[in-house]
């Protein structure tokens, strides 16, 4: 107990008689409101405290956000080469392309069939001359492979149908001669040859370009007057001649 002024907030200086720790706690309680205990009178500053001890380690924090992509690193060398891998399964027809450019003709090749028809035969060696509106006989056959001329009736027969020729080389003698290339009775061509009593033969040719078809027939004939010279010697010859320019029927190989 004692008596003391007491610097009080809430008394002011004031003489009091009370135990120590009863005007203590008056004062005390007078500033407790809000937990504000800024009326004491302010002291001189504490010593500072020691350090505390370390804190136990913490939870670990949560994972980051993902960064952005980093920029492309430099290429790197090639790998070795793989296996080959299976075979896939074949894929559906494309659609057909554009038709293309027409290409250039090509150069023309050898056929697989030989269409051949071609013979020559001669007057044999006689001066008989030949009877008028009769085919003449070209008896002594030259070339007659295919045996497409007769020289019994001397008469060319087509079988392979086609482009022909035909010609006549015959030696003039003692008398004038005309002579006709007939195709089935009908005069294809006229050729002829005056003579005018010379001491030796003169010549007479001429030849025909015709389209034949099977069964068509060629002949050579005279049939004017007694322009009938056609003659034949040791010397000299009378030949009638025929060949196959080219044939133009597809299936003509048939008939080979």
């Amino acid at each position: 107990m004692f008596t003391s002024w007491i610097c009080c907030p809430s008394l002011g200086m004031t003489p009091v008689t009370l135990p120590v720790w009863l005007w203590l706690l008056s004062c005390a309680s007078a500033n407790m409101e809000d937990n504000n205990l800024s009326g004491f009178c302010a002291g001189h500053p504490g010593i500072p405290g020691t350090p505390g001890r370390n804190g136990h380690p913490g939870v670990p924090g949560r994972d980051g956000r993902y960064g952005r992509d980093g920029m492309p690193g430099p290429q790197g060398e090639k790998g070795d080469e793989g296996k080959q891998g299976l075979h896939g399964p074949i894929g559906p027809k494309g659609i057909a392309g554009i038709a293309g450019l027409t290409g250039e003709k090509g150069v023309k090749g050898e056929s697989v069939f030989s269409y051949n028809s071609a013979f020559s035969a001669k007057r044999s060696k006689t001066h008989i001359f030949p009877l008028l509106e009769e085919p003449v006989r070209f008896d002594v056959v030259i070339h007659n492979d295919q045996q497409h001329y007769n020289p019994a009736t001397g008469k060319f027969t087509c079988e392979i149908p086609g482009l022909y020729y035909f010609v006549v080389h015959s030696t003039v003698y003692k008398t004038s001669l005309q002579f006709d290339i007939m195709k089935n009775n009908v005069t294809i061509s006229s050729f002829f040859q005056y003579y005018g009593n010379w001491p030796k033969p003169v010549s007479l040719s001429g030849g025909a370009l015709m389209r034949l078809d099977p069964e068509d027939q060629v002949w050579v004939q005279v049939a004017v007057g007694d322009y009938n010279g056609i003659y034949s010697s040791a010397k000299t010859d009378s030949t009638f001649t025929g060949f196959l320019v080219y044939s133009d029927w597809k299936n003509a190989h048939f008939l080979v």
